[in-house]
């Protein structure tokens, strides 16, 4: 558990970047990575063992994950993120120290479920966080012993479908009284205030991604903004 004090009340940044866009080069992803750390990221979340791999030379708490080098059109719908044992193992071997999973409820590839990841990950050793949608799906994979509840797919999912802009905070609040585990929020942070906001309602860490490592999707939010009438 001394992994979580590290990045207990700090930042964490998620660096990453899909197969195909400028950024997902190895010496830029290494380069976004060194800056964060930099900047002050206490961890970082990364995906892929390639990136695992290279964050692990920066010497914090690394959260590591895996995504399909394409999204599928109804990735609402299905569990891409780390979803099956296959990618436990992987990451494993990668020395992820935290490995973040899919914690909803929905089916999994190949027969796979919350219990058995959660159970893989300690038996390696290593921290199983959950990244949930709904408070149901955070008291479930509680009880089923994840070290780490994250709100990472609220507002990503047919369960949790919501057309705000802003961080789920009463999600965040519900499973702080609710579960004993640190709970970190994440998705749809963009500014300051609203990490100020979360370390108040309890977060164990904050999680910024696109706001920090996507300049595509910043510049969006400035050229969407300047469409809008």
């Amino acid at each position: 558990m001394e992994i979580l004090e590290k990045f207990r009340g700090k930042i964490t940044v998620s660096v990453q970047a899909m197969p195909g866009e400028p950024l997902y080069d190895e010496v830029c992803m290494k380069a976004m990575m060194a800056s964060v750390i930099n900047g002050g990221a206490a961890a970082l979340r990364v995906a892929g063992v390639r990136d695992v791999k290279n964050a692990k030379t920066f010497g914090v708490p690394i959260i590591g994950i895996t995504k399909p080098d394409k999204l599928p059109d109804n990735w609402k719908e299905v569990v891409y993120i780390t979803p099956t044992l296959k990618e436990v193992n992987a990451l494993i071997e990668a020395d992820a120290d935290i490995i973040a999973f899919d914690g909803t409820l929905r089916e999994r590839p190949n027969g796979c479920n919350v219990e058995s990841i959660i159970n893989r990950i300690h038996e390696a050793g290593k921290l199983a966080m959950a990244d949930i949608s709904t408070f149901e799906e955070g008291i479930h994979c509680h009880k089923y012993g994840a070290d780490i509840i994250s709100t990472t797919l609220s507002g990503y999912t047919k369960e949790s479908a919501s057309e705000s802009e802003t961080p789920d905070f009463e999600l965040l609040e519900k499973l702080v009284k609710e579960t004993k585990a640190p709970v970190i929020l994440e998705g749809r942070i963009w500014v300051p205030g609203d990490v100020k906001k979360a370390f108040k309602l309890g977060a164990h860490s904050v999680v910024i991604g696109s706001a920090i490592t996507r300049p595509q999707l910043i510049t969006k939010r400035f050229v969407n903004y300047m469409e809008q009438d």
